[in-house]
C-alpha cells in the first residue's frame, strides 16, 4: 500500500481551498477558494482552469442533476450556471448568532444536501447542520456545533457521517433516506492520537471513510467499522479535503489552505495546492447530484 504516488496539479494556489468534486458525466476536478469568493474547475486533459467569483465567502458546492453548481454562501444558496457564469440565487439561511457562515455540505442518496454552518474566530457551538431538498425546503437536523466538517455518507445511504472538527470526533448517525431524519449517534472515530481535527472527508465503494488531517498534514483512512488502517502523509500543510475521482474513479484529490485568515498560514509552496493521490487501489463512488429538477 506503499507504492501510492502524490503529484501537485498545477500552479493554482488557493488561500482556503475545499470541497473537491468530481464530475464524472463531464470529466471535470471542481473546487473552492473560499476566501477567494471563487469556484473552480480542472479538465484534466487539458490543464485549464476556470474560475467563477461568486458575492460572498463559500462554504461548499454541490453538483446539481441539470449540469448546475449549488453554492453554499455565507447565509444562502445560490445556483451557478458554468456555461452562461449565471447565478441564480435560491434560499437564504437565517443563523442563529452573529459572524456565522454555511460550511462543509454533501449530497446524499436522495438528491438532498446536507450542510453545515459555523461560528466565525471563535469557539461558541452555535453551528447546525441542514438539509435542503430541491423544492428550497430547509431543516435543521443537528444544533451545538462549532465547525461543522466531514459531511459525507455510506454507500447504501443508510449512515451519515460528520464531525465537529474542534472535538476531534467523527460522529456517525443512523440516516433515514425516506423521511430524512436522523438518529442513533455514535462515534465513529477520535483523531486525537493523530494530533489534528478531521476536516473534510469522503466515502470510498467499499465504504471506508478518507478524511483530512488538516493539523497534522495527512489523509487518514478509516474502515467501516471506524478503525484507522492507512495514513498518507502529503506535501501539503494544511489538507482541508479529499474527493475520489479521474477516469477510473481511483484517484483522490485533495484540497490545503495557504492562508486561512486566522491561525493556519503557511509560505510553503505546495501550501494551498490541489494534489493528487494514484496507486492506492482506492475505487471511488459517482458524486451525489442535488435533485434540482
Amino acid at each position: 500500500m506503499n507504492n501510492h504516488s502524490i503529484d501537485i496539479i498545477g500552479t493554482s494556489r488557493d488561500a482556503l481551498g475545499e470541497c473537491p468534486l468530481w464530475d464524472d458525466r463531464n470529466q471535470i476536478l471542481y473546487w473552492i477558494d473560499s476566501h477567494a469568493h471563487q469556484v473552480k474547475a480542472r479538465n484534466l486533459k487539458a490543464e485549464s482552469v476556470r474560475e467563477w467569483t461568486l458575492p460572498s465567502q463559500i462554504g461548499s458546492i454541490a453538483l446539481c442533476e441539470s449540469g448546475r453548481v449549488l453554492v453554499a454562501l455565507v447565509d444562502s444558496f445560490c445556483f451557478l450556471d458554468t456555461e452562461t457564469s449565471h447565478i441564480t440565487h435560491f434560499v437564504d439561511v437565517a443563523h442563529p448568532a452573529p459572524n456565522m457562515r454555511l460550511n462543509d455540505g454533501r449530497v446524499d442518496r436522495e438528491g438532498r444536501l446536507v450542510v453545515g454552518s459555523m461560528a466565525l474566530g471563535r469557539r461558541e457551538p452555535v453551528g447546525e447542520l441542514y438539509q435542503l431538498d430541491g423544492h428550497g425546503n430547509l431543516k435543521s437536523l443537528e444544533k451545538g456545533i462549532c465547525v461543522t466538517n466531514s459531511t459525507c455518507f455510506s454507500p447504501d445511504g443508510k449512515y451519515l457521517y460528520f464531525s465537529d472538527s474542534l472535538s476531534h470526533q467523527l460522529r456517525r448517525y443512523r440516516y433515514d433516506s425516506a423521511s430524512g431524519s436522523i438518529d442513533e449517534r455514535t462515534l465513529f472515530a477520535d483523531t486525537t492520537s493523530l494530533k489534528s481535527g478531521p476536516d473534510g472527508a469522503t466515502i470510498d465503494a467499499q465504504g471506508n471513510l478518507w478524511a483530512a488531517m488538516v493539523i497534522s498534514g495527512q489523509l487518514a483512512r478509516f474502515t467501516p467499522e471506524g478503525r484507522l488502517d492507512l495514513l498518507i502523509d502529503l506535501p501539503t500543510v494544511y489538507p482541508t479535503c479529499p474527493s475520489i475521482g479521474g477516469e477510473q474513479l481511483d484517484t483522490i484529490f485533495v484540497t490545503s489552505i495557504s492562508n486561512s485568515g486566522n491561525a493556519l498560514k503557511s509560505e510553503n509552496p505546495n501550501a494551498g495546492a490541489v494534489v493528487a493521490i494514484t496507486g492506492t487501489h482506492v475505487r471511488g463512488l459517482s458524486e451525489c447530484r442535488f435533485n434540482d429538477l
